[in-house]
């Protein structure tokens, strides 16, 4: 079977800025890469439900070299598994555009919790990769990750000690987080006082919006914020940062127009901090925005429009991009179905097998698949494909999933559907992010969509 692709305005500064020397480093971030090669030595056994019980006691990396079939090896259903071919095609295409439109990716990596998938990031040009909570933070230090946003607030007096202690032991490890209030800035300096930290850590002033989640609502609060910040000596302002996502839903006109100006406020703001003179200086002034959903706006809104001589480093975050979709995605994304911008659409490489278990009535048929398996959230999953027991994997159309339970899914079928009890179903899901935290180890099949040729693990 060879799966198909998927388908407010800046002021004048007061004075001239003056271009900030020495830059950033615009190299690709790195990893341990003994670490992450060191996951294929893990052996196979029963905490990975899909693994087939022939293959316990064999570590990840002989069972890759076998190129063992999904089906003929006795891989256990539902299964959840990465399309190589379309994952290479996803990095490929995110590289490239980002490259041509300016903007530096520190892609999100909760969306996988992967190191695998770090490493094939990182391999491809991203500066570094983003986190969102402590937690995440010491699994990509686990693996030597080398640039790091935390997307957050990190106000935990233990993750920052213990952040400290990292900060000190690694010169080159450079980090990132942000902050939105006076008190987080005071709760996290009293924190990295008392730990002694010999390192100011880096921060960027959040900008929220309106319904969205965390940052500032008014510039008045910002300056305070970027004051605070100064005074500080355990801390230093590297930025602004913003979350443009939560803003909108669609890709309509109206959902646009709000992340347009969305993003001229996130401008507006970072000069207003450069004119005060609260920035860092002798380094470029980092402004990041970007989820999976505008990040063709986001990238404009952050690389035009700044005044002679102020040094920017523009940063997306997108995550989902890397393995794309077959729903919320693939109807928002600027690369999806409908590209809002130039460049190749990104190919879905995600998919998850079950079975039929039950057939009950003509309309109706069970598969052994649900909520503890595969995202609901953001719509639910698609049936694509048919492949008899014993036998070849044919397109599938005209069915639907219409509920899940736990571990059920409810098929609507057609008149006149091939599907039988002890057939699989090939199933193109929606929203990665709450797909990979289901799998502990998700296999890596070739482009005839059965033939695994690898294993990646992920740590959530």
């Amino acid at each position: 079977m060879t799966v198909p692709s998927t388908p407010s305005e800046p002021s004048e500064p007061s004075e001239p800025f003056k271009p900030s020397e020495p830059s950033i480093p615009l190299s690709p971030g790195t990893l341990d890469t003994a670490a992450v090669a060191g996951i294929r030595a893990e052996r196979l056994d029963w905490r990975f439900r899909c693994v087939p019980p022939a293959l316990a006691g064999m570590a990840l990396a002989e069972v890759a070299a076998a190129r063992p079939g999904l089906f003929s090896a006795g891989f256990l259903g539902p299964v959840v598994v990465l399309e190589n071919a379309a994952l290479e095609h996803n990095l490929r295409i995110m590289a490239r555009w980002c490259a041509e439109h300016g903007v530096a990716l520190a892609p999100h990596g909760k969306t996988t919790m992967a190191p695998q998938l770090f490493a094939r990031q990182l391999e491809h040009g991203a500066w570094g990769i983003t986190a969102a909570t402590a937690g995440q933070l010491r699994v990509y230090r686990a693996f030597g990750v080398s640039r790091v946003l935390l997307a957050n607030q990190l106000v935990d007096p233990a993750a920052l000690a213990w952040l400290a202690g990292e900060l000190a032991a690694d010169p080159g490890f450079e980090f990132g987080c942000w902050v939105d209030s006076v008190r987080g800035v005071r709760l996290m300096h009293d924190a990295l006082a008392a730990a002694h930290a010999d390192r100011p850590v880096d921060v960027l002033v959040e900008l929220g919006a309106e319904g969205g989640r965390t940052g500032v609502r008014d510039r008045d609060t910002a300056l305070a914020v970027a004051e605070a910040v100064r005074d500080s000596p355990t801390l230093r302002l590297a930025g602004v940062a913003g979350y443009e996502a939560a803003l909108a839903h669609d890709a309509s006109a109206a959902s646009l127009t709000r992340v347009e100006s969305y993003l001229d406020e996130l401008r507006g703001l970072t000069v207003a901090l450069a004119e005060r003179g609260l920035l860092a200086s002798g380094r470029p002034v980092i402004v990041t925005a970007g989820g999976s959903a505008f990040f063709d706006q986001v990238a404009a809104g952050i690389t035009t429009g700044w005044p002679a001589g102020l040094d920017v480093l523009p940063i997306l975050r997108s995550g989902a991009y890397l393995t794309h979709d077959d729903g919320f995605y693939r109807a928002i994304s600027p690369l999806g179905a409908t590209p809002r911008t130039e460049g190749s659409p990104l190919r879905s490489a995600l998919r998850a097998w079950a079975q039929v278990s039950s057939r009950p009535a003509n309309d109706l048929a069970l598969l052994t698949l649900g909520r503890r398996d595969v995202s609901f959230d953001q719509g639910l999953p698609e049936p694509q494909w048919h492949r008899t027991s014993g036998g070849s994997a044919a397109p599938l159309a005209g069915h639907e999933i219409t509920a899940l339970n736990d571990q059920h899914a409810f098929l609507r079928l057609p008149a006149g559907s091939p599907l039988d009890v002890g057939d699989w179903v090939g199933l193109g899901l929606s929203h990665p992010c709450t797909v990979f935290d289901k799998w502990s180890l998700l296999p890596v099949v070739d482009a005839d969509g059965e033939t695994v040729v690898d294993f990646v693990r992920t740590y959530f």
